[in-house]
């Protein structure tokens, strides 16, 4: 199906520039694969199953040079969801399916239909998303014990308000601690690992000041293993499948939108040829179809981590093979150590992630335009912190459709137009001519509906219609002339289509409206 020219001319001078820029990315990978996991309510190691297998089959049949895949913050709402009503288990069939949506969305080109999602719905359910990581780390940050994870969001902020009295001062220290290496670390050492720094010095300080202190990853989860899990086909049943098949299909939307947006990013930062977006879906596919039969959670392209691909010099998709393998010797050789990592150090990376992906700007722009899309964006971003980002992705959408259809229902204009000495010969002065500029659909029909007693209360013997500047006609705009015709016929009023395009002649045709018209009435 797909030829890969992402491997054209690549030489040993490029592969060394992709071990360099894909031991890079891995470490960065590393801790945001074990935090997106922990954030998603799985156990850390299954953010880095995902990380080494995604990454490595979307780097090998992805449609991007430089995508790194992985576990993203985008997904976390909708998979804690997942987990907290039907399970792990569960949740490894629905990426399973998500991974069957996306290869099915390459061959069908649904590629080209993303870019059809309203920017005011893209915009609120991400910085919904960015509310909920964020707000979600406030128990790790703080400490607090007790607490239990709710489907709800407003659910989670009770429990944290009921449980602040359980508040532990030396997680507060631990996170601050990473806080501020992920603020200040940049501008002294700009070119050091900020998110990995800011993971291993807070825990090298809470295991040699205050052992026992916080809460960490092996007294949370039991550690980490050191091996990948084996292969485990998921058990799935008709009930599963009815269950999970709108989830996994919001997964599978949610993750092309992101895997294209970041391949678009990833062209825009580097020069040369551009991605296949639908190879592209077809290597998310992939990966996620395989990567749940090993454990791993649904995956997708990561802007961020394409980006810091690109900045170290990547030159081709080896890099994001270099770092799943990286990421794996990591799995391999150092993984009990992981069990000391504080949880109160992962929080303030988890912030730092929610704050860059919360989209400020923009929404705060869509929202001070005061229009139909600041309807939509604040809709959108609310059904997605208190309801869910399935919900929230359709109602949204939902309404960006019925506005443009409410905007687009008042661009049909139809106008008295002057007789040309062409149509006085031909027709004689008898004659009246109405100019159509628009779409005649179903969101506009009623406008034509509510003009027809006016346009045959004329009284002359023939009216010309004039379709040259007509954009579209739909069925329900055909039956509308029908009804025209019918009423036209009543009071034997003649109808002349003039300058109808070709290809809405041929739709005339297949309808009968062309027959029932006339061809002799057809003035082209």
């Amino acid at each position: 199906m797909f030829k890969d020219q992402r491997f054209v001319d690549y030489n040993a001078a490029g592969f060394r520039k992709d071990l360099l820029s894909g031991i890079t990315v891995g470490i960065v990978a590393i801790p945001l694969g074990m935090a997106f996991a922990i954030a998603s309510g799985v156990k850390p190691e299954y953010g880095l199953y995902t990380t080494i297998i995604a990454g490595f089959l979307v780097a090998l049949f992805g449609g991007s040079r430089f995508q790194i895949a992985g576990p993203t913050g985008a997904f976390i709402p909708i998979l804690l969801a997942i987990v907290l009503q039907y399970g792990y288990e569960d949740l490894l069939i629905a990426g399973f399916l998500a991974g069957i949506f996306l290869v099915i969305m390459s061959y069908l080109g649904v590629s080209n239909l993303i870019h059809f999602v309203p920017r005011s719905v893209t915009i609120g359910f991400t910085s919904g998303i960015a509310i909920i990581i964020f707000t979600g780390q406030f128990g790790n940050f703080l400490g607090l014990s007790g607490l239990e994870s709710k489907e709800f969001f407003h659910e989670n902020m009770i429990d944290v308000a009921k449980h602040l009295h359980t508040i532990n001062i030396f997680a507060v220290l631990t996170a601050v601690i990473g806080l501020s290496i992920i603020f200040i670390l940049p501008k002294l050492a700009p070119k050091l690992p900020v998110l990995l720094v800011a993971l291993l010095i807070p825990t090298i300080i809470s295991v040699l000041l205050f052992p026992g202190k916080v809460e960490t990853i092996g007294t949370a989860f039991g550690g980490i293993p050191q091996t990948l899990p084996g292969f485990h086909f998921p058990q799935i049943t008709l009930t599963k499948l009815l269950n999970l098949w709108q989830p996994a299909l919001i997964i599978a939307a949610l993750g092309a939108i992101e895997s294209l947006l970041s391949a678009v990013v990833a062209d825009g930062m580097k020069e040369g040829p551009k991605h296949d977006s639908k190879r592209e879906l077809f290597g998310q596919g992939i990966a996620n179809i395989v990567s749940p039969l090993f454990g791993g959670i649904p995956a997708t392209g990561a802007i961020a981590r394409t980006a810091t691909n690109i900045r170290s010099g990547a030159v081709g998709p080896v890099s994001g093979i270099v770092q799943s393998v990286f990421v794996l010797l990591f799995l391999l050789l150092f993984a009990p150590y992981a069990s000391y990592i504080p949880l109160a150090a992962m929080a303030p990376i988890l912030m730092f992630v929610a704050w860059n992906m919360s989209a400020r700007k923009s929404f705060v722009h869509i929202l001070s335009v005061r229009s139909s899309d600041s309807i939509v964006l604040v809709t959108t971003f609310l059904l997605t912190i208190f309801i869910n980002l399935t919900v929230a992705v359709q109602i949204g959408i939902l309404l960006a459709a019925l506005s443009f259809l409410r905007k687009m229902s008042g661009k049909l204009n139809i106008s008295v137009g002057k007789l040309s000495d062409v149509e006085i010969h031909k027709f004689g002065e008898d004659v009246t001519k109405f100019i159509f500029d628009g779409p005649l659909f179903f969101g506009s029909a009623k406008t034509f509906e509510d003009k027809m007693p006016g346009i045959l209360s004329k009284g002359t013997g023939t009216i010309i219609l004039d379709f040259e500047h007509l954009s579209m006609i739909d069925a329900t705009g055909e039956a509308a002339l029908f009804t025209l015709l019918g009423e036209a016929k009543k009071k034997n009023v003649k109808i002349i289509i003039k300058k109808l395009p070709k290809q809405k002649l041929a739709m005339f045709k297949k309808s009968g409206l062309y027959d029932r018209i006339g061809e002799e009435n057809f003035f082209m």
